[in-house]
């Protein structure tokens, strides 16, 4: 099985530079089905800007840890930050059915990355790095 790690300051620039290193791995990993790897690299990207602007309240004010683990079937991608914690449970699902007029701005990358991935895991709790945040992010790939 094949592995990454990888740390990048927590800037928005760096959101390309991650997408294309994530979309390399997953290449190199033997993953050809280009809805796959869209699903993964849109799953990391909104997770990487909510910790920029939620987690870290800006750019470069902290960095973003990155492990891709491919599985025998698909991917495990575990991101790691020291922002402030948030308790997704407390975020209101967004009503998708109301006119896009009516929908507030923002609110729907919780509900993208459980929509695009197959499992989601917050952690917020000491782990390797003192007050550090854990996403685990899983994707089969079915094809």
């Amino acid at each position: 099985m094949t592995e990454s790690t990888f740390t990048m300051p927590g800037v928005y620039s760096n959101l390309a530079v991650i997408g294309d290193l994530v979309e390399e791995f997953l290449k190199q990993a033997g993953f050809t089905d280009s809805r796959f790897i869209y699903a993964v690299q849109m799953a990391v990207d909104e997770a990487c800007s909510n910790i920029i602007e939620h987690g870290y309240g800006g750019e470069g004010k902290g960095d973003i840890w990155l492990q891709l683990h491919q599985l025998a079937n698909g991917i495990k991608v575990i991101i790691q930050d020291q922002g402030r914690p948030f308790d997704p449970q407390a975020v209101p699902s967004p009503d998708i059915h109301a006119p896009i007029e009516e929908r507030p701005e923002g609110g729907l990358g919780l509900f993208l990355i459980d929509q695009l991935m197959d499992e989601v895991n917050f952690e917020f709790a000491g782990g390797e790095k003192a007050d550090t945040n854990t996403l685990t992010l899983v994707k089969w790939d079915d094809g």
